[in-house]
């Protein structure tokens, strides 16, 4: 039973085909801006590369830009068939390469679908490794002459400007760990030894934040220093003061903002796989109208198009059974390749008796 049978006539195919020439432009620059996409989420990311665990993230970037320039180039090609679809000599060169056109746009729909499923899966993961990678990025921030960590400083310091937050959860992470580096300290003050020696590791360790994490738009001068001593400044409490920083961690600051990204690529991507399934359709309705006029040997007269030669059910069989017979294609069967030693003996033994019984007897 064929599936979704139309009848064309030639004004009818003409018209599709310049119709299909037009999505396939559209499809065309849909493909760039996908491209495009992915080229600014993966700049985003490497941005930022110094402050994550790893890259299991940039699998989305990736396929958006491979799946961008895969649907430029098919989408130009089916421009290209739509031309020569009203040409009776030009249009049979397309035959062979429309097979693989099909499965290449239908893999590119995947793909996509991909994409927005692999977005929200990954959440988990970008957390995760922006948790590690901060908190390695806070730690390491004092190592300005290590090499490989000579911009730590920098980096952190731009992302919480930029991004207006503080530490990895909140601003009491910089009271954790020693973000002044020693050349800095002067180890001839008591202050300084005192610090050092009250600390298990060694480890000069402060109740102060770096001057990014002040909050510009604060009516009250930045305060990054002795912020759990409420004498040490006037009018002061610590419990109920704002502190005059970011009050929110640089591991959500980066989390809703990348998610952010990537959820908004959400409606795009889908927009695209419409249209890119309205060419795959389309294309196929105008591959069977003319080939089945091309067949009537009459190009300008009524044809039939449709989807599918045969039902689902009956495609689905003749796939899977053409499937494995190309999975079976160059096997030899056990039985006939692999024999035992037993078996090849007594088929040598038979064989010498027949020849010396078909053999002649000498004469006496």
């Amino acid at each position: 039973m064929v599936l979704l049978k139309m009848k064309f006539t030639q004004q009818k195919r003409v018209r599709l085909a310049q119709g299909l020439w037009l999505l396939s432009w559209l499809a065309v620059m849909c493909g760039a801006f996908i491209f495009c996409l992915g080229v600014y989420l993966k700049t985003e990311l490497l941005r930022r590369a110094e402050v994550m665990d790893n890259t299991e993230i940039h699998v989305v970037p990736n396929i958006l830009m491979m799946v961008g320039l895969a649907s430029i180039g098919t989408n130009w090609v089916a421009s290209r068939v739509c031309q020569d679809s009203l040409d009776a000599s030009r249009f049979p060169r397309w035959k062979v390469l429309l097979l693989a056109w099909f499965v290449v746009v239908a893999l590119l729909c995947c793909l996509l679908i991909a994409v927005v499923v692999l977005s929200y899966a990954l959440q988990g993961r970008l957390e995760e490794s922006l948790k590690v990678g901060l908190r390695n990025g806070i730690r390491f921030y004092k190592d300005t002459d290590v090499p490989g960590r000579c911009f730590q400083k920098e980096t952190i310091d731009r992302l919480q400007m930029e991004f207006r937050c503080c530490g990895n959860n909140n601003f009491k992470d910089w009271f954790e760990v020693q973000w002044v580096s020693n050349r800095y300290l002067d180890f001839t003050s008591k202050d300084v030894k005192d610090r050092i020696r009250s600390n298990i590791d060694g480890r000069y360790l402060l109740d102060s934040v770096p001057f990014s994490c002040c909050n510009p738009s604060s009516p009250r001068p930045c305060l990054q220093n002795q912020l759990t001593d409420n004498r040490a400044h006037h009018n002061y409490e610590f419990q109920s003061e704002e502190l005059n920083l970011y009050s929110r961690g640089c591991r959500q600051a980066l989390i809703d903002y990348y998610m952010g990204l990537m959820n908004s690529t959400g409606p795009g991507v889908l927009s695209v796989i419409l249209i890119q399934i309205s060419v795959l359709l389309s294309m196929r309705f105008l591959q069977t109208a003319v080939e089945g006029a091309m067949a009537l040997e009459n190009p300008e007269g009524d044809s039939e198009g449709y989807l599918l030669e045969k039902g689902l059910k009956e495609t689905f069989e003749d796939v899977r059974a053409n499937a494995l017979n190309m999975l079976k294609f160059g096997q030899v069967d056990p039985a006939d390749a692999e024999q035992s030693p037993e078996a090849e003996g007594a088929e040598k033994a038979a064989d010498d008796t027949t020849e010396k019984a078909a053999s002649p007897t000498p004469a006496s």
